[in-house]
């Protein structure tokens, strides 16, 4: 069974001692440092040209990734702490004894939550199907043969939290571990505790896509085992049950994305206002006062103040589902999504049916997919060519080029053919669209 007070480790990469919660200065706080060193990083600051689910179209109130990460943030601090007051309660020791308070939980999984994107690929999910299928059924179908099973399943299924990862605790030349959260912190972001193979072993939420590269696996193992994670794989596959409050994570960013991606589409005018109020009625029937509700005169304001206060009843219904199986979690007994257990979960089901229907699937959306795809498998082909020509010594004029545009901190060598295939996936990965779009211009010229 899990422990609360080591799965609230303040433990970094490269530490030597201990580091207690009663010995933290409480005005800068080992989990807000986390979120600090997350806000200031370029990764995350690339999000705001990333789009969350309609291109960067001409309208001020289409979220980015980056907008939409600082609410999953904000969502996800309310769960932890609201879960974190219950927690404490519960054991009380964690405060008496060892120093916690309720706002440990709060900003744990609100940085957690803030850097749950930060792996993602240009042009949405349609970007890591893009990546994938370069290996899969693309020109990098030649590699195979020199790779392991699980390395040609990293880069044939790449996963952007798995990336996410990497973007967090990678070390390069004298930046040691990447950002250097606290455990605790990449133990709440690690929603798929497991390697790419096996894949969906079983239906449990935990295994449903994975969460770092073969290239990670030794750290993701030191992580796991200093949390005290429960490992739930055999022989020489590595995989463990969630961290309790990855499962807020989750919930955060399961509520935003479904009530905010279809506010999106209401402003938008890609679904009727009708439906807002029908769909989202039975969230809101308790706490909505219809003398403030009918003195809104304009859409969006009506709009705003219902998915206000449908998030608001989807945070205290998750955190209900997560006391209720508190225990179940801390044993690894827990395979389910908690909005999946959500006294809500049909009203929800039909938001996102209704958003896939009229949203995901508008033409704006398959059009940016389709560029997309074009982009990054574009981009791959030329880069991965060039920097494979270098490492064998054969690169050719244009190679040489090429491989000048790369950024400073990624025009590095690697040994290996998989680490040199992830690296260009990585790079990739983490251009925003604008750049993705403009590299790819710059190199379709010759």
């Amino acid at each position: 069974m899990m422990n609360w007070e080591q799965l609230l480790s303040l433990k970094r990469q490269g530490d030597t001692s201990k580091r207690l919660r009663k010995e933290q200065d409480d005005t800068r706080l080992g989990f807000e440092v986390d979120y600090d060193r997350v806000i200031f990083s370029s990764a995350f600051r690339s999000l705001q040209d990333k789009t969350q689910v309609i291109p960067l179209s001409k309208t001020d109130f289409v979220h980015t990734r980056l907008t939409h990460s600082l609410e999953v943030s904000v969502v996800g601090r309310s769960l932890g702490r609201l879960v974190g007051k219950k927690i404490l309660e519960k054991y009380p020791y964690l405060q008496e004894i060892h120093g916690y308070h309720m706002n440990d939980f709060g900003a744990i999984v609100a940085a957690a939550a803030l850097a749950h994107d930060i792996g993602n690929p240009p042009y949405g999910h349609s970007g890591e199907k893009a990546i994938g299928e370069y290996f899969s059924i693309g020109k990098g179908q030649k590699f195979k043969d020199q790779l392991s099973p699980k390395e040609w399943q990293d880069l044939t299924d790449f996963e952007g939290n798995a990336n996410g990862f990497s973007v967090l605790t990678s070390t390069r030349p004298g930046v040691e571990g990447g950002l250097r959260l606290t455990y605790a912190t990449l133990g709440a972001f690690m929603k798929y505790p497991k390697e790419s193979l096996p894949k969906k072993p079983t239906s449990n939420i935990a295994d449903k896509k994975y969460g770092f590269f073969q290239q990670d696996k030794a750290f993701f193992k030191e992580v796991a085992e200093e949390l005290g994670l429960l490992p739930n794989k055999l022989g020489n596959d590595l995989g463990y049950e969630r961290h309790p409050l990855a499962y807020l994570v989750e919930a955060a960013d399961d509520i935003c994305y479904t009530i905010i991606d279809f506010e999106d589409g209401i402003n938008l005018g890609l679904v009727a206002e009708d439906f807002a109020l029908e769909y989202l009625i039975n969230l809101v029937k308790d706490s909505i006062d219809t003398t403030k509700y009918n003195a809104l005169t304009t859409k969006e304001d009506r709009i705003s103040y219902l998915r206000a206060l449908a998030i608001g009843s989807l945070i205290n219904d998750a955190v209900n589902v997560f006391i209720q199986n508190e225990e179940l979690i801390l044993q690894g007994k827990f395979p389910y999504a908690l909005m999946d257990k959500s006294k809500y979960k049909a009203q929800m089901d039909d938001i996102i049916k209704l958003s896939i229907k009229n949203i995901y699937q508008s033409r704006e959306v398959i059009e940016k997919e389709i560029n997309g795809y074009q982009i990054i498998n574009n981009l791959l082909d030329k880069f991965i060519t060039a920097y494979n020509n270098r490492f064998e010594g054969k690169e050719t004029n244009f190679d040489n080029l090429l491989l000048k545009i790369l950024p400073e901190k990624q025009n590095i060598t690697k040994e290996t053919l998989y680490e040199r295939l992830l690296h260009i996936c990585h790079f990739v990965s983490m251009l925003t669209d604008g750049n993705a779009l403009l590299f790819n211009k710059i190199i379709s010229k010759n």
